[in-house]
């Protein structure tokens, strides 16, 4: 479990690719200090593995379906990261409960800058903006952050500069992609109320059934 505020931000040393799979060796420093191999750390917000810890380095292998569903595959040699660890029983909870299991990409939409903030419309798919609400919780690139506005197909976040310059939006362009986790509470409720959805459905009784004949 993660907060989405960044420790860090790492470099990525190395990329093995395999047939359906790639191994990363990430340059850090802050991260590395208690962290063991086994342990779990965000990549962009992304929650893998620690296989292999050197003395400014650790590695982690990458699975397809990681993969798949999310930007890390676009990365490069060079390329730098959010960095964060699993988050400790005993530690301040700043930002909100992030899973680091990445719900799909956003492509950046328009950058612009407004006073002291610096907007970002982000566009999504509709299985993802289901779960994004104005004034909800997202995750962009293992980054917590508050959605200003939520349109559709797209959403908009505030940054303040400190948030840009400690994190790897800093480097985001327009036409960028980034990954996208949404508020796991969100999800959570609606697959409680799935059950009972079906059997109304299925039953046709209903609340509005049972109140027409004085239940």
């Amino acid at each position: 479990m993660f907060t989405g505020i960044v420790e860090e931000m790492g470099t990525v040393e190395e990329i093995r690719h395999g047939q359906h799979s790639a191994v990363l060796r990430i340059r850090a420093e802050k991260v590395l200090e208690g962290t063991k191999i086994g342990d779990s750390i965000a990549v962009n917000g992304i929650c893998l593995t620690v296989t292999e810890l050197f003395a400014r380095a650790f590695m982690a292998d990458v699975m397809h379906e990681t993969l798949d569903r999310s930007a890390l595959a676009r990365l490069t040699r060079g390329s730098r990261v959010d960095l964060e660890r699993a988050m400790q029983m005993n530690g301040r909870f700043g930002g909100h409960i992030v899973a680091g299991h990445v719900d799909g990409v956003g492509k950046i939409l328009k950058i612009r800058r407004d006073d002291t903030a610096i907007w970002y419309t982000i566009g999504a798919r509709p299985e993802v903006m289901r779960y994004i609400v104005e004034k909800g919780s997202i995750t962009i690139d293992g980054i917590s952050l508050t959605v200003a506005k939520a349109g559709n197909d797209h959403f908009a976040i505030s940054a303040i500069p400190h948030t840009v310059r400690q994190t790897v939006l800093q480097e985001r362009k327009e036409g960028d992609l980034v990954n996208l986790e949404t508020d796991l509470i969100g999800r959570y409720i609606e697959k409680l109320m799935i059950p009972e959805a079906i059997q109304q459905k299925t039953s046709g009784i209903t609340t509005e059934f049972l109140a027409r004949y004085g239940f």
